[in-house]
């Protein structure tokens, strides 16, 4: 008997990291607990493509600050540097006002109409990331997060001729060496198929396999995509155009990223944006609240209409035209007797 994979009554928002939900770059507690010149360490990074090209290089996305991360710890400025390190300098993590309390707020909003529950809405969060896996799973949002997609380091790489050892000696220091996973921008549409999918809750099934829309585990058009700016274009665009909601928040002290924000509205990019204002009363919170109302609507409707249309009626006598009951009725009347009978 044929069935679908999922029942698609969950929303998912899906959250960028630095300038979204915090004001600075996440790698800052970390620069502070080594001493090191944050502005210097971006201002290398950017600089880094153009001088590999001179030397006939190419720099791909974001691998130019997580090598420069590396290239910091083999040259002993992050000596030590670690996971475990990471993930501390994560509970250092400052996050715009509302944050972390809006992400249990908001997994509450699919609970306020009887409806809803009836249905058995839910709601998830998902951060997608070009920063560090460790530093997230550290700061105080990481509790409230069903998912992560971010960097990620190896420590101690395994060494030649590891497959013809029983066991590998660790004498050294754990000690981030080598890349493991790496996330851009355009890397960040990965993400999103894999929760539209499914893939992140079911192993067993690949992001790119051909998969029937019904099938999917949360569809594009029950995602909320919320990020800062351009960068993001290529997963607000993934979300917008299979009927989901984008929009962009701004920095209410920087006039510059609020004009940036209008731009994007402009030309189309994205539904709305406001600040990156999490509190109750705030327009972000209300907006955000709002579509995920709307889209609670549509499941409700959706989910009603397929009941309808699959569960067929039982089978009912048919009704008689009026004129047919009424020659019924005069054949069962008694006849009446003529006075010249």
């Amino acid at each position: 008997m044929a069935t679908t994979l999922f029942t698609q009554n969950t929303i998912a928002l899906i959250w960028d990291f630095d300038k979204t939900l915090i004001p600075d770059y996440m790698q800052s507690p970390l620069f502070r607990r080594y001493g090191i010149d944050e502005a210097n360490f971006w201002a290398e990074t950017n600089a880094l493509m153009e001088q590999y090209r001179k030397r006939g290089y190419k720099l791909v996305g974001e691998l130019g600050y997580l090598n420069h991360l590396l290239t910091y710890v083999r040259a002993g400025q992050l000596a030590g540097l670690n996971n475990q390190i990471l993930f501390e300098c994560g509970a250092d993590i400052k996050f715009y006002p509302g944050l972390p309390e809006f992400f249990d707020r908001a997994k509450g909003f699919v609970q306020e109409k009887a409806k809803y529950v009836e249905h058995d809405i839910s709601l998830e969060h998902y951060v997608v990331s070009t920063g560090i896996t460790p530093m997230v799973r550290g700061s105080a949002i990481a509790k409230y997060v069903d998912g992560i997609w971010a960097c990620e380091f190896i420590e101690n790489p395994l060494q030649p001729g590891f497959l013809k050892q029983n066991e590998m000696p660790f004498e050294a220091a754990a000690e981030i060496a080598q890349i493991s996973m790496v996330i851009d921008n355009t890397g960040k549409t990965r993400a999103i198929f894999e929760i539209n999918k499914g893939s992140n809750k079911n192993p067993a099934i690949d992001v790119n396999a051909k998969m029937a829309a019904e099938d999917r585990r949360v569809p594009l058009q029950n995602m909320i995509y919320i990020a800062d700016g351009p960068s993001d274009v290529p997963s607000f665009s993934v979300v917008k155009s299979g009927g989901g909601r984008a929009y962009a928040v701004y920095n209410p002290a920087k006039p510059e990223e609020f004009a940036q924000n209008d731009r994007l509205l402009q030309s189309g990019r994205i539904h709305g944006y406001g600040p990156a204002d999490y509190t109750g009363t705030s327009s972000t919170a209300n907006w955000l609240r709002m579509h995920v109302h709307q889209i609670c609507d549509r499941i409700v409707a959706d989910r009603e209409s397929a009941v309808a249309l699959k569960a067929a009626k039982p089978p009912r006598h048919l009704n008689a035209s009026p004129e047919e009951e009424a020659a019924k009725r005069a054949a069962k009347a008694p006849k009446q007797e003529s006075f010249l009978d």
